[in-house]
């Protein structure tokens, strides 16, 4: 079955770095919250932790932690990592955001 949630090589590469340069065992916790200017927001975090319901998925030698709830928002999309002259970020690739805004962070749902 594939992966309700995909790591690009790219954010697999990035997520490795941070973790190795903090020198943990950690995962990136990807959540969605209530907020932001279209009704829900992404939040990135380092987090050692594991709730038992989290759902992982691992990338090359990444870890992605999401819980069940944002899981739901979540399902097909896809992590990138993005390096441009304005401005590297972790961006995600969602089809089930009807609108997102301009700063890539928040998104509505139909």
């Amino acid at each position: 079955m594939e992966n309700p949630f995909r790591l690009t090589d790219r954010a697999a590469a990035q997520i490795a770095t941070i973790v190795a340069a903090q020198q943990a065992d950690a995962a990136l916790r990807v959540e969605v919250l209530a907020g932001g200017c279209n009704g829900f927001q992404y939040r990135f975090d380092l987090d050692a932790s594991r709730a038992e319901d989290d759902i992982i998925i691992e990338h090359n030698q990444a870890r992605v932690v999401i819980d069940p709830a944002s899981m739901d928002l979540l399902a097909g999309s896809e992590l990138d990592y993005t390096d441009a002259l304005m401005g590297s970020h972790f961006a995600v690739r969602n089809p089930n955001a009807a609108s997102s805004c301009g700063c890539g962070t928040s998104f509505s749902v139909a």
